[in-house]
């Protein structure tokens, strides 16, 4: 388990049904959802009026016309029960007035902004990338990336230099921030929040990081041309999966980042709202999905590439610490890394 779930609701939510539950969908439980489930750590407390922010999302979930699960067309996957149950974190206005709280914050205080998933897992995620970044580019496709010895991968500062690197969802920024710290130099941040990358900037310029590049940009509609060696999401998925047409938007989700990873590079998903297992049972679905595209008579002789599945699982964070919990063992988050064929 990798992470507290939100309880499944029904998973027939028509149009009418999310309008009628808008004030489920802001209750308590829904309130403290970013510090129960996400495991949100923050040194300050928030200038903006909470309620309001709340008030502003629910409205928007009441004016949106979403989709019920039942109304996606036939090829595409329908909404599972243990789909995350939509929330205002899935939502875009939700986080722009999250971040014009923190941006504001910044200004006046100088406070950093929330570290989503906790300090110390910020650092395992870090430190293993590193580590796993390290041993590709020594030609190794590790089995257990927390065994390579720490002296080795400080010799390998020089190759982690090349490596592309983009953070979707970047949020404050800090993530990138602390990966240069690591030694990879070619940073880029992408956040659909414009206050999120006017925060990350203001952060990245005051810590002495003004190499990193910050873009206003979708995944899911991304502008973004080029590809990248190591992609990290930390959250972008989770939030994604709380959208209302959530099911729909993550399929978006992996096709977009299939086509920003490079080939032979590494997409690294930390999520709290899934498990490993589960990460690698949506990476096979989509796997399953393309493969079945490329096999139509109609697909052109330029894609034939993609006949062969685009991930493949790689590696993952072993060392979170773990609790029992309905007979199974788990974690409340997950990292897993996949490899781009």
């Amino acid at each position: 388990m990798a992470g507290i779930r939100l309880s499944p609701e029904d998973s027939e939510l028509s149009s009418q049904q999310s309008r009628g539950a808008v004030s489920e969908l802001i209750s308590d439980d829904d309130r403290s959802v970013a510090a129960d489930s996400w495991s949100i750590k923050s040194d300050y407390g928030s200038t903006l009026d909470d309620d309001q922010r709340q008030t502003d999302a629910a409205e928007a979930l009441s004016a949106g016309n979403f989709r019920a699960p039942s109304d996606y067309s036939s090829d595409k996957e329908e909404a599972d029960a243990e789909e995350a149950v939509p929330s205002m974190l899935g939502l875009q206005c939700y986080w722009d007035a999250a971040y014009a709280d923190e941006l504001a914050n910044f200004h006046e205080h100088g406070h950093a902004g929330d570290v989503w998933f906790g300090a110390d897992v910020v650092e395992v995620i870090v430190t293993w990338t590193k580590r796993l970044c390290f041993s590709i580019s020594q030609g190794r496709l590790p089995n257990h990336v927390d065994d390579i010895k720490s002296e080795r991968v400080e010799e390998g500062d020089k190759y982690l230099s090349t490596w592309g690197v983009l953070d979707i969802g970047t949020g404050n920024g800090l993530l990138l921030q602390e990966l240069a710290k690591q030694g990879f130099s070619d940073l880029t941040g992408t956040d659909y929040s414009e206050g999120a990358i006017q925060l990350a900037r203001s952060l990245a310029d005051r810590n002495g990081f003004p190499n990193i590049s910050f873009l206003v940009d979708d995944v899911l509609e991304t502008k973004l041309e080029r590809q990248f060696q190591l992609i990290m999401d930390k959250g972008t998925l989770d939030a994604i999966g709380m959208h209302p047409d959530g099911p729909v938007k993550k399929m978006m989700y992996w096709d977009s980042v299939s086509r920003l990873v490079a080939p032979g590079g590494i997409l690294v998903v930390t999520s709290c709202n899934s498990t490993k297992d589960e990460l690698m049972q949506e990476v096979e679905s989509f796997n399953q999905r393309r493969i079945g595209l490329s096999q139509d008579p109609e697909t052109p002789k330029d894609q034939e590439a993609g006949r062969d599945p685009p991930f493949r699982f790689l590696s993952h964070v072993r060392s979170y610490p773990t609790f029992m919990f309905g007979g199974s063992e788990g974690s409340r988050v997950a990292t897993v890394a996949f490899l781009r064929n």
